[in-house]
């Protein structure tokens, strides 16, 4: 059953500036299909305070936005919400008037995606955002829409494409691999779990650290990390070919917090622990001792931020900070806005053959927050 919100513009509540007006655009519409009954709820609850933001400026002019939105909610769990509320909130924002719509998909089948994007299409939209699986995008790809469609969780180098109207937007894991690598020493251990970025990374960060120091069989230790696993005393504990190298950890935050912290147990001899933006996350810095990430450096791509688009995003509870989909997904939007009204972009991201390319800083998680990292290594 398909639920059309409208949300009323009221009286406006200060904000974010001095000036304000009411808003005289046609009334925004939100229209969400088969979404869970408790993110209408929320939806519903928060709607007088995203009206309140979005008087923050004078009415925009231009065509009226209207995005789609391609979710698999089974496959991407709590981001079918998360990346909903992200596009709502940067439309919101823009004080224009706007359709939102979302298509939920059962799975990532070829037959589900084919009816879903026909649906698309005969409904009228030319811009999608669709945070798919790599096994989602490669349907979409196969399938050859001609509707411009986004994919914040998808690099492009990890696709075959060549289609004009389709954009990716996910971040750059192979590039930060790269920055990072500048920084590594002799031996190298790959920690990794089973997931399928975790074992690409590792795969390509044995291979990039190889192909500059020579192959050498000693030079990289590979370890994989079990789902259940909690000790690591038989991977650390004395463990000689381990001594003195870099640790790059390709592993959700719960487990880098483990393994951090089981690294100081044992006493084992670190030059560095590297990261990619996996473990760009405050919970980092409660989950771990100061004296266990003092060398940790990590690799971040959400290098642009927006104060309005932040404090919208987090009337939903949502994060656009540290989460990287929610942030490639309103950098996506964002441009899907510049290109129907030619409106000036809140970020400054080159779009270099249909790919976002985002800055990287490498970062350091210090004893309250992180902070820019200063490399030692030489040009």
């Amino acid at each position: 059953m398909i639920r059309l919100y409208i949300f009323t513009l009221l009286l406006p509540i200060v904000l974010f500036s001095d000036n304000f007006s009411i808003s005289n655009i046609p009334l925004p519409i939100s229209e969400v299909q088969n979404m869970d009954p408790v993110q209408e709820k929320l939806l519903e609850k928060t709607a007088p305070e995203y009206s309140s933001v979005s008087n923050s400026k004078p009415a925009a002019t231009g065509n009226k936005l209207r995005i789609a939105l391609l979710l698999p909610h089974n496959t991407i769990g709590r981001y079918a919400a998360s990346t909903t509320n992200a596009s709502f909130a940067y439309l919101v924002s823009k004080n224009r008037p706007f359709e939102l719509k979302s298509y939920k998909i059962e799975d990532e089948s070829y037959e589900e995606i084919l009816k879903t994007l026909n649906k698309i299409q005969a409904d009228g939209f030319s811009y999608v955002i669709a945070p798919l699986t790599q096994t989602g995008e490669k349907i979409v790809s196969k399938i050859n829409p001609q509707i411009n469609i986004y994919f914040p969780t998808i690099n492009k180098k990890d696709t075959q494409t060549t289609s004009k109207y389709l954009y990716y937007g996910g971040i750059d894991y192979r590039a930060q691999s790269d920055l990072l690598l500048n920084e590594s020493v002799s031996p190298l251990v790959v920690f990794y779990d089973k997931s399928e970025i975790g074992e690409q990374l590792s795969k390509y960060q044995e291979y990039a650290f190889k192909q500059r120091n020579g192959v050498n069989k000693n030079s990289v230790v590979k370890i994989s990390i079990p789902l259940q696993i909690t000790s690591l005393e038989n991977q650390l504990k004395n463990n000689s070919k381990i001594a003195g190298g870099s640790f790059f950890v390709n592993t959700p935050i719960v487990k880098s917090g483990m393994i951090m912290s089981q690294l100081t147990l044992y006493d084992v001899d670190v030059t560095n622990v590297l990261s990619t933006q996996t473990n760009y996350n405050p919970l980092l810095l409660s989950m771990t001792q100061y004296q266990d990430r003092k060398n940790m450096i990590i690799a971040n791509s959400i290098t642009q931020n927006n104060d309005v688009l932040i404090e919208t995003n987090s009337i939903l509870g949502n994060d656009i900070v540290y989460d990287w989909i929610n942030y490639t997904t309103t950098v996506g939007i964002d441009y899907f806005s510049y290109i129907i009204n030619g409106q000036k972009r809140e970020y400054d991201i080159e779009n270099l053959n249909n790919q976002m390319i985002y800055p990287i800083k490498l970062l350091q998680p210090s004893v309250s927050k992180f902070i820019p990292y200063k490399s030692s290594s030489k040009e």
